[in-house]
């Protein structure tokens, strides 16, 4: 379930960041921060139970930011 919703917020920061790059900043930060929050959470449980938590986050957070940048790099691609 978590992956889908990752996978969906990926999207739209990706095709947001295609459309209108300098808008798709705060919204791709907001899911980051958003992330974030969960990461922090979950790597407060002990030992390996921590890292396993928090991983999902982490690279959900890292898959948003990926997706922002790549909008924005196809979209300085286009020739006009």
């Amino acid at each position: 379930m978590m992956v889908v919703g990752i996978v969906a917020v990926c999207v739209v920061i990706a095709v947001l960041a295609f459309l209108l790059p300098r808008l798709s900043r705060h919204p791709q930060n907001g899911a980051q921060r958003s992330l974030g929050v969960g990461s922090r959470a979950g790597s407060k449980a002990p030992g390996p139970l921590g890292r396993l938590l928090s991983k999902p986050f982490r690279s959900g957070s890292r898959a948003v930011g990926r997706s922002g940048s790549a909008g924005r790099r196809m979209r300085g691609r286009l020739p006009f």
